[in-house]
């Protein structure tokens, strides 16, 4: 079962995060205060799909790296602190602080300030995120590495 578990868990973590990160950065540039105040209103709802599909996903890891060893998986399971330590002390409150904001119509410095390091954090947690799915295709052989 965590062999099922762990790949979806994983990438419904990875598109939610991914989807809060674009409709941040969207309705930034192209969209009215109204829509990113629904925006940033609606982030921390969302939390109730990903930290679900985080915990279901590092519980399985945990459980399913017990059975194996080798370099790819050392790679996932060092990545996995730092993803764990942007997400709780600074995206978590970083959404929780620019959703209040938004919600007081209090556009500025601060907001602002806080919604670069958000973008700038999620946009590593993406990536990292990205890196241990692919690292994750290349353990079960659904990807080939590629040749050095």
């Amino acid at each position: 079962m965590p062999k099922i578990i762990h790949p979806v868990a994983g990438v419904v973590a990875l598109l939610t995060i991914l989807t809060f990160w674009l409709s941040t950065a969207l309705s930034e540039i192209f969209a009215s205060v109204s829509v990113i105040t629904t925006v940033k209103t609606m982030i921390p709802w969302g939390f109730l799909i990903l930290i679900p599909a985080l915990m279901a996903t590092g519980g399985t890891g945990f459980q399913l790296g017990k059975k194996m060893r080798g370099p790819v998986l050392a790679a996932k399971k060092k990545r996995m602190p730092f993803i764990a330590a942007n997400g709780i002390l600074i995206l978590i409150p970083s959404a929780l602080y620019l959703s209040s904001k938004a919600q007081a119509g209090a556009f500025d410095a601060g907001f602002y300030a806080v919604q670069a390091l958000e973008l700038l954090i999620g946009a590593v947690n993406i990536t990292l995120l990205g890196l241990n799915l692919r690292d994750g295709l290349i353990m079960t052989g659904r990807l080939r590495r590629k040749a050095a």
